[in-house]
């Protein structure tokens, strides 16, 4: 039940960017629904139709003339290109600003947080033979680090263990190579082991604001990253986690407290807001693409054919939806 409800309030919160950014620009919304499927409750005012439907694995804003023609001066074809992108990016915008408003909440519980600068070794560490105490770290592997997390998603993707690292030692800036231990990970993977640890840094609301964007960005940036590992290969879609595996996470995360869960909260919700603008066929971002085309060459692609791309990306996505929710099932139920 609690995953159902963390789920409906992403989809809420989603579709809501793109309702209030339609009725900001006096577009006509037809739908405004929750979930798929027949309508378990809806009721209409004005010109809209609000319904929550029996499937909550999604939802939809029908806008007048988005996908059919439309003689009505205030549907979505007859406004200009910049407000229809801005109701198009105005979903995945909104689930990117639920996430950073949920890291801001989970590191306002935190009671410190951390700098970029080394206090201390752990005990047996390696990369003590070339690191000190109070070493800055600036970059790891080319990548600028920003705060404490920097530090850690840029060693943990790390696979040979000898890091690239800028760090600043009072005032030089050193370029060294960093040796650290490798740890075997439970799914059979290697990662570094963080054999150090980072000074504290005042808890205000300026600090509590600046790791709070750089940590959704952080978040972000992880999703691109991933995707790329997924289309080189170094990752299988076997790994693919789908809303079984997602539901399976969010009950172990509830059972470790209110921090981790949000948490996790956080983290899916900003990888639905960048998944959703990736410029693939039937999300939000494949529309954005075709505008971009529209703005381009000053004529929009015939709606005949943007459905017939749409749709074709929409039995692809529901067909990997079917393959990773069965690995799930696989996973947890027979394994």
């Amino acid at each position: 039940m609690l995953a159902i409800l963390i789920f409906g309030a992403f989809v809420f919160v989603h579709e809501l960017g793109h309702f209030l950014s339609a009725k900001a620009f006096n577009m006509k919304v037809n739908d405004f629904a929750i979930g798929f499927g027949p309508a378990l409750f809806k009721f209409t005012k004005g010109e809209t139709t609000y319904a929550v439907r029996a499937f909550p694995l999604g939802g939809y804003v029908a806008l007048d003339g988005e996908d059919e023609e439309s003689d009505d001066e205030r549907s979505f074809h007859k406004q200009k290109i910049w407000k229809r992108f801005i109701v198009m990016a105005a979903g995945g915008v909104m689930n990117l600003l639920l996430g950073f408003i949920v890291v801001l909440i989970v590191l306002g519980m935190q009671q410190t947080l951390g700098t970029t600068t080394i206090s201390n070794f752990q005990p047996q560490p390696v990369s003590n033979s070339v690191l000190q105490v109070g070493d800055q770290i600036l970059k790891i592997n080319g990548s600028r680090v920003h705060i404490d997390n920097d530090i850690v998603f840029g060693l943990v993707r790390d696979e040979d263990a000898r890091v690239d690292m800028q760090i600043k030692r009072g005032n030089e800036l050193l370029n060294l190579q960093v040796p650290f231990q490798m740890t075997k990970n439970p799914d059979g993977t290697n990662s570094v082991y963080i054999d150090f640890t980072v000074y504290p840094m005042e808890k205000n609301f300026f600090n509590v604001s600046y790791n709070g964007v750089f940590y959704t960005g952080s978040i972000a940036k992880m999703v691109w990253i991933s995707l790329g590992d997924l289309i080189s290969g170094k990752f299988s879609v076997n790994q693919l986690s789908g809303p079984v595996g997602v539901t399976a996470v969010i009950s172990q995360a509830s059972s470790m407290g209110l921090r981790p869960l949000l948490m996790l909260v956080a983290f899916i919700t900003i990888n639905l807001g960048v998944f959703n603008l990736l410029p693939l066929p039937a999300l939000d971002g494949g529309k954005l693409l075709f505008l971009c085309i529209e703005a381009i060459f000053r004529k929009p692609v015939p709606p005949k054919y943007e459905n017939y791309v749409h749709t074709a990306g929409m039995i692809l996505l529901l067909g990997l939806m079917l393959f990773v929710t069965f690995n799930d099932i696989t996973r947890l139920f027979f394994k």
